[in-house]
């Protein structure tokens, strides 16, 4: 199952086990199962703290449990866990032997103290990129507290799950049988959902911090790069982000960082982090900015009723997916409507399946999705596509892609539970027309994050802060980088640039004033 290359580099990890561990395996007579055991048989050689049995009486099978011996497992995998997924199955091997996990102290002893039971199964795909970030938390949930317990349940393997709780995208996670979130969720998020007095407790904390020199808002490229200049001059620095890695995080293949030949959005995520920790930075994580009040300490206030206060601050916000804004849209969201084909791709094999936009990504979305469902629907509202020509080559070279141009996407029809269609006008014979089909998959571009800085600063009609060649927006003290400005080419490189541009202006501003 395993080559002999990967088996060296698990031989090496599983070294790392404090305790022996055990893997309960519930299979059948499929061909997955023989792949499965195999999987198992090569990791149970690697190690004498390992061992299997075959005797597991899990209700999905083929499937597997990873526990300590004598005890009942509590993390499972119902799949194969290879692709993005394999690191999920290594750190459920590491951290189940004792190995001790990569978390801050405070998540450890939340997750410990934490009172009820919980019972986890999250649906994945193993081509999506924010599956694994769910199933590492969860796993480790499961490791430190005996009321936790976690199942993989890979979509393709296990087709009738997925249509029978009518699962439409990935991640999807169900607590206790009911639906908890969709989504790539940090183990703060999962946390904060099930941990009902830590909102409030994370509000008063930040609600007691000092002043800062510099106050970043955004985690992206732009926020990261703004964060380290600033610490680099030796000044307060803090950065306040709804989501670390911002729009990167649902990125999946980055080939025009210069110097990195390439890399995936996570990874790059995960480099950032780390330089920014490496220096005094009070990264605030998972916090919504809700107003910016100008003076002379500049106050940021929070959805959760906090309100941070600086000398400085650096709007770093970004940019999220545009929508079609159509009836339908929002109730079949994750139902059928997604915006990311890489994650959800594999739910919609051999489906009919949309995809509305025909830039790059619109046709690169319909490319990657042809050679996974029945037939894709490509609709531009142009009349001519605008992605680059040799991409246009390939898409119409494809049997299985109808492209429609002149298209105006109308409505997102259902049955009440899942999409079964869309209505779009034929722009120049004015004709409404129905598709039948099970997947919509939006691919229109990005809007800035800046609706909640409107009468503030000044936006440009599009929604971007107005900045200058130096980062500066309309209000002394406030400056500005990356997608959620009027910057021309949204780049992740060009947002770096922007950020340290940013952070150079605001130190110049402090030492001046």
């Amino acid at each position: 199952m395993l080559d002999s290359a990967i088996k060296e580099q698990l031989k090496a990890y599983l070294e790392k086990l404090q305790r022996p561990i055990e893997l309960v395996a519930s299979l059948d007579d499929s061909a997955k199962a023989q792949e499965m055991r195999g999987l198992l048989v090569d990791i149970a050689e690697l190690s004498p703290r390992v061992s299997l049995r075959e005797d597991g009486k899990a209700a999905l099978r083929p499937s597997f449990a990873i526990g300590l011996p004598g005890e009942t497992p509590r993390i499972t995998f119902a799949g194969i866990p290879m692709g993005h997924e394999f690191t999920s199955l290594v750190l459920a091997l590491l951290q189940t032997g004792g190995h001790p996990p990569k978390v801050e102290q405070s998540v450890i002893d939340q997750i410990k103290t934490l009172p009820g039971t919980f019972n986890f199964e999250t649906f994945i795909s193993l081509s999506c990129h924010n599956c694994p970030d769910v199933v590492q938390a969860l796993n480790l949930m499961a490791v430190l507290n005996p009321g936790v317990t976690s199942t993989m349940i890979d979509g393709a393997m296990f087709q009738d799950v997925v249509n029978a709780r009518q699962i439409m995208a990935v991640p999807t996670t169900y607590l206790n049988d009911a639906e908890f979130g969709a989504g790539r969720m940090l183990i703060e998020e999962i946390l904060a959902k099930v941990d009902t007095g830590a909102a409030a407790r994370t509000a008063t904390e930040l609600g007691n911090k000092g002043a800062y020199d510099v106050l970043v808002v955004g985690g992206g490229p732009a926020g990261a790069a703004a964060a380290i200049y600033a610490a680099r001059k030796g000044i307060r620095t803090g950065v306040l982000a709804e989501r670390f890695g911002g729009q990167v995080m649902d990125t999946l293949g980055i080939e025009n960082f210069i110097s990195v030949k390439e890399t995936e959005g996570p990874k790059l995520v995960a480099a950032l982090e780390q330089h920014v920790k490496q220096y005094e930075v009070d990264v605030m994580n998972l916090q919504r900015a809700s107003k910016l009040i100008p003076g002379e300490l500049i106050e940021v206030q929070l959805e959760n009723g906090a309100t941070l206060k600086s000398k400085s601050v650096i709007l770093a916000t970004g940019a999220r997916w545009r929508e079609m804004n159509v009836p339908g849209e929002q109730e079949y969201k994750a139902k059928g409507v997604c915006f990311c084909p890489h994650c959800d791709g594999p739910l919609f094999k051999g489906k009919r399946v949309a995809v509305i936009g025909g830039g790059n990504s619109g046709v690169e979305a319909a490319i990657d999705l042809a050679g996974l469902v029945a037939h894709v629907t490509l609709l531009e509202f142009a009349d001519t596509l605008r992605a680059d020509a040799v991409l246009q080559k390939k898409l119409h070279s494809l049997a299985n892609v109808t492209v429609i141009k002149s298209a105006q996407t109308t409505e997102v029809t259902g049955d009440g539970q899942k999409v079964n269609g869309l209505r779009y006008k034929d722009r120049v014979s004015e004709e409404i027309k129905h598709v039948e089909l099970e997947g919509i998959f939006v691919q229109i571009g990005l809007l800035p994050n800046t609706d909640w800085l409107k009468g503030t600063v000044e936006l440009s009609r599009f929604g971007e802060i107005e900045i200058d060649a130096k980062g500066h927006t309309s209000v002394p003290g406030v400056f500005a980088a990356g997608d959620c400005t009027t910057v021309p080419y949204k780049q992740i490189i060009i947002a770096m640039g922007a950020g340290a541009t940013a952070s150079l202006s605001a130190f110049d501003h402090l030492i001046r004033s």
